[in-house]
């Protein structure tokens, strides 16, 4: 095992008829089925699809940070 660590970060957008909480997690459960290590993520964009005057769909676009193997 090294002494520092070293991270990887890709882009993923999430979506939700519920909330922005489960868009942000079911962008990491998929996530997490292709992408080990997952570390850490931030929010960088919220945005939403309007049906008959509500919410239809909550959509957010998040940085995923992941640490690369063996570092």
């Amino acid at each position: 095992m090294s002494d520092h660590h070293t991270y990887k970060k890709v882009e993923l957008v999430g979506s939700s008829k519920t909330s922005i909480e489960d868009a942000i997690n079911n962008a990491l459960a998929e996530a997490a089925k292709s992408i080990r290590n997952l570390e850490w993520f931030e929010v960088t964009e919220t945005r939403g699809h309007i049906v008959d005057g509500k919410v239809g769909h909550f959509q957010v676009t998040l940085k995923v940070g992941f640490r690369v193997s063996d570092s």
